[in-house]
């Protein structure tokens, strides 16, 4: 991809509604967003819309034709490519003076720590396999770094019954419910923005899967969801750096 640069007016309505000041908050900040699904891909393209001058993006899938009812960077064109990669020039065509860091891997508990330093001003977890989840958060919350994280967003069809609230606040989420029982025994219990759903999920949508590496089952998902939950992360994001 040919880098250029950015059009000296593509942020005029942001400045319009937020000043030259929180702007240039913005623009120097850096977040990492950890996940390019469905929630993490949207997230990371309107925190890097709204102004975000350096960004972090992890994943280490390839796009699958499943992808591609919901996820911001699945295309016929994409198939089996690198979501990272994929998105990452997303990115770059959106704002070409970002400054991005890809990280084209499955987040292993051991690098965890590594990927999260101290430069980064906040952290958004997009990622639905449980145990690297809990571990993220853990390590992001022991660094003292700001974190925003998604819950559930499968199996949900109404948009009114999503929330953002502290994480200690959640209920009718399951994975909310799991990760809360994992997270108090390393004495975590809230003290982070999250996403959630009060929406129940029927049974019947939750299938079991094998030959997965790091999942034990699929549930039924749609394109608005998963949106507009990162929709929401990215606002925790700019809402916070523009305090």
């Amino acid at each position: 991809m040919v880098l250029r640069s950015a059009h000296p007016d593509w942020q005029e309505r942001s400045i319009q509604l937020l000043g030259k000041e929180k702007m240039e908050r913005l623009r120097q900040a850096h977040v990492l967003v950890a996940g390019m699904g469905g929630v993490g891909a949207m997230a990371a393209e309107m925190i890097c819309r709204s102004g975000v001058g350096k960004m972090t993006i992890i994943d280490g899938d390839s796009i699958q034709p499943g992808n591609l009812n919901r996820q911001v960077p699945a295309l016929h064109s994409s198939l089996g490519r690198k979501k990272a990669m994929v998105m990452g020039e997303r990115l770059m065509d959106i704002n070409p003076g970002l400054e991005l860091s890809i990280i084209n891997e499955y987040i292993r508990e051991q690098r965890i720590p590594e990927i999260l330093h101290s430069e980064l001003d906040f952290v958004v977890d997009a990622i639905d396999t449980l145990s690297p989840k809990i571990y993220f958060i853990w390590n992001t919350l022991q660094k003292g770094l700001q974190l925003a994280s998604s819950m559930g967003s499968g199996g949900k069809m109404d948009p009114s019954q999503i929330r953002i609230a502290d994480f200690a606040e959640t209920y009718n989420c399951r994975l909310a419910y799991i990760l809360r029982k994992k997270l108090r025994k390393l004495d975590v219990h809230g003290g982070f923005q999250v996403v959630f759903s009060t929406e129940q999920v029927p049974k019947e949508m939750i299938i079991p899967v094998e030959n997965e590496a790091n999942k034990k089952s699929t549930v039924g998902t749609n394109a608005y969801i998963p949106a507009i939950f990162g929709c929401m992360l990215a606002s925790i994001v700019i809402r916070k750096l523009c305090e």
